[in-house]
């Protein structure tokens, strides 16, 4: 481990970034245990101070992957946020999936507790106040889930373990580090179709570079709400869309499709954020809520490639959750889930 910390750490003029190889090389002896809580946190101080190049994210990604478990979905959306929480916007994510679902869109969701540096409401919350007894359930029971209404939810520290055992290097660094990057892009449903959110708008070249050495047919980066993968309606998004390796900067404007709306003020919790879930996938919501679902999940269908436009993507939703068909899903989603016997 020595040596990838040399090489990092040089200093201002010496310091390199490593090669493909040798920061999967670096993310072995990290992921292992080889390495010593002390070089692991001056590692990652150490890129962090550097930045972290496309090659070490994608690295640190392929380690991961090898050692996590794998649920196949042809054909679905995986929806990358930040894992370290929300404190002031809305996972729409959460309703646009079950949206998107009734259209015949998969979508895989994922989530570990909140981490550094924001330590924000985490999707997990969110579904432990739903009921769910997330830290309860196993991964075959999300994926009968997932099978029967298609929406996925990977709890990633229980489908990667190496993630659940350098959480306390993590929290005792307190920065963002390679990790926040390299959790969100492990697809662990294997799905061609990628949203990803990003915080800072340097980061959305670089983010190009990484998603074009995955394995994707499509994929938006998008500076969304607090840098997750939900856009605002109150206002437009530039986004990057990558299709089959061409990079196209887009703006998306919910004005164009009648999406627009002011969002009231919040005091988010974790229950909250699931009571307006809820009412969102009953059409009981403030209207603003309601069109940043349709709005997100439009444009995953039209990410995804099941409609000809974005226009059609957004209309679809619409009929989809007006329909009622979008609750019915989460209803026998939500069910099925806290109706497990997990004694």
């Amino acid at each position: 481990m020595f040596r990838f910390l040399k090489e990092v750490g040089r200093g201002p003029r010496g310091k390199r970034d490593l090669t493909y190889k040798e920061a999967w090389d670096a993310a072995r002896c990290i992921l292992s245990g080889e390495a010593t809580p002390a070089q692991i946190g001056a590692f990652l101080i150490a890129l962090r101070l550097k930045t972290e190049s496309p090659d070490e994210i994608v690295a640190f990604v392929h380690a991961l992957k090898e050692k996590s478990r794998h649920h196949a979905l042809p054909e679905s959306l995986d929806c990358a946020g930040p894992y370290d929480g929300r404190s002031k916007s809305f996972f729409a994510t959460l309703p646009a999936a079950f949206i998107a679902a009734a259209c015949g869109l998969s979508i895989t969701l994922h989530a570990s507790a909140s981490l550094p540096p924001k330590y924000g409401i985490s999707l997990l919350d969110v579904m432990n106040g739903m009921n769910i007894p997330c830290e309860q359930l196993t991964p075959e029971h999300w994926i009968e889930a997932a099978d029967r209404v298609g929406v996925l939810f990977v709890h990633t520290e229980q489908w990667c373990p190496p993630l659940a055992r350098i959480r306390p290097y993590r929290e005792e660094v307190g920065l963002r580090t390679l990790f926040n990057n390299a959790e969100k892009l492990l697809r662990l449903s294997d799905s061609p179709y990628l949203a990803l959110g990003v915080f800072h708008r340097s980061a959305l070249t670089k983010m190009v570079q990484v998603l074009t050495r995955l394995p994707l047919k499509r994929g938006l980066i998008v500076q969304g709400m607090e840098g997750s993968e939900d856009l605002p309606v109150n206002r437009d998004t530039r986004s990057l869309l990558i299709d089959r390796g061409n990079v196209e900067e887009t703006v998306l404007s919910p004005g164009d499709y009648d999406m627009s709306a002011e969002l009231p003020d919040e005091t988010w919790t974790a229950q909250r954020q699931a009571e307006i879930t809820k009412d969102v996938l009953k059409g009981d919501a403030d209207p603003a809520w309601i069109h940043m679902a349709v709005w997100n999940a439009g444009i995953r269908l039209w990410l995804a490639e099941k409609c000809d436009s974005l226009g059609d993507g957004v209309a679809a939703a619409r009929a989809a959750l007006e329909s009622g068909r979008a609750a019915q899903s989460f209803r026998q989603w939500i069910d099925m889930l806290c109706g497990v016997d997990v004694a």
